[in-house]
């Protein structure tokens, strides 16, 4: 079962050579007015999610939404989406043709939102103030916090472990916390003074995960997120904002700062270039993201808008489309699963 859950995600698990890739829609949630309009708004500006319909071509899906965090999907039927949003977490059945506000008044501004891949029922979104939990496909939501602090469980970003039920990550202001049991209970795995950004788990090795930190540096995990160390050569004093692994190369990472811009690794994370030259300056790189199909590398620039690079960021070109866009996440989704 787990091996064929990785191959519609496209990892690689031991294909054949020459084997015709996995290929994947790219969704972005993104904002050409920086989340100052209210939601429906008829002024001509499209906010929301934003689906790729061509080389460097996008389409705007669904509601005119003023800031669309993050969304994932159900690995059973890609049609199913989950956008977490300022008003909570929006559900949509039908590809985005219509859209219901699954959570309730008290469950409002989720930063991350995951679906548990081998119980695509259980759907968790993580608030300012802790973590709710659906167990039937965003019906219903509770509160799930046992073992997470009364005071710094603000949860940046939420991440299930692909080969394992009921086990997350969770990237909170005090810290990793990991949960076995989905959600039931919770265990701090790495302390810090202040917000976990992004977790992001190896495609090439299932115990091998990267977390980068508004102070702390970039950490790296391969005991499955039980422990963590600093990964030399990745500056700390600054914020990082997110981590990306190539499905393709596990050699090839990088890392999208504010200050830092984008950085580049080509060795497995053991040195660390900045590619910034052909970005926009300052290059306060928000978001980045990797092609799992053509390895192709991202660079959304904060109200710049989205950078392609063919070379893995020494060379960048501008996606028209996407100009003067603030891009919050990408999220690549299997055409195997329509």
């Amino acid at each position: 079962m787990i091996r064929n859950l990785l191959r519609l995600l496209g990892f690689g698990v031991g294909l054949a050579a020459g084997a015709a890739p996995v290929t994947h829609d790219l969704y972005l949630c993104a904002a050409f007015n920086n989340g100052s309009r209210v939601m429906g708004s008829k002024d001509g500006t499209a906010n929301g999610l934003f689906l790729r319909t061509g080389p460097d071509a996008f389409k705007h899906v669904g509601l005119n939404y003023p800031l669309a965090i993050s969304t994932t999907f159900d690995p059973r039927d890609a049609n199913v989406f989950y956008v977490a949003c300022l008003s909570g977490v929006l559900r949509t059945l039908d590809g985005g043709k219509s859209w219901r506000l699954v959570t309730g008044w008290d469950e409002t501004e989720p930063k991350s939102v995951a679906v548990d891949l081998l119980a695509p029922d259980h759907v968790y979104a993580g608030l300012p103030d802790g973590i709710v939990v659906s167990r039937d496909r965003g019906q219903t939501w509770q509160r799930s916090e046992n073992g997470l602090p009364q005071r710094g469980k603000y949860t940046q970003v939420v991440r299930a472990d692909r080969t394992a039920q009921g086990r997350l990550l969770i990237g909170c202001e005090s810290g990793i916390y990991l949960t076995t049991d989905g959600a039931q209970s919770w265990q701090r795995v790495l302390v810090t003074q202040d917000t976990v950004d992004d977790i992001q788990q190896s495609p090439h090795d299932p115990k091998l995960w990267i977390s980068v930190t508004q102070s702390a540096g970039a950490l790296i995990s391969r005991d499955g997120g039980q422990t963590w160390q600093p990964i030399a050569g990745v500056p700390s004093e600054k914020a990082l904002y997110n981590v990306a692994f190539d499905a393709r190369d596990a050699r090839r990472l990088a890392i999208a700062s504010w200050t830092y811009g984008l950085l580049a690794s080509e060795d497995g994370g053991v040195t660390w270039t900045a590619r910034n030259a052909g970005l926009p300056t300052p290059a306060r790189v928000w978001r980045t993201a990797i092609d799992p199909d053509s390895g192709e590398l991202y660079a959304a620039v904060f109200g710049q808008g989205l950078y392609a690079s063919a070379d893995f960021g020494r060379t960048w070109r501008a996606v028209p489309a996407m100009q003067g866009a603030s891009i919050q996440t990408f999220t690549f989704v299997p055409k195997s699963a329509r």
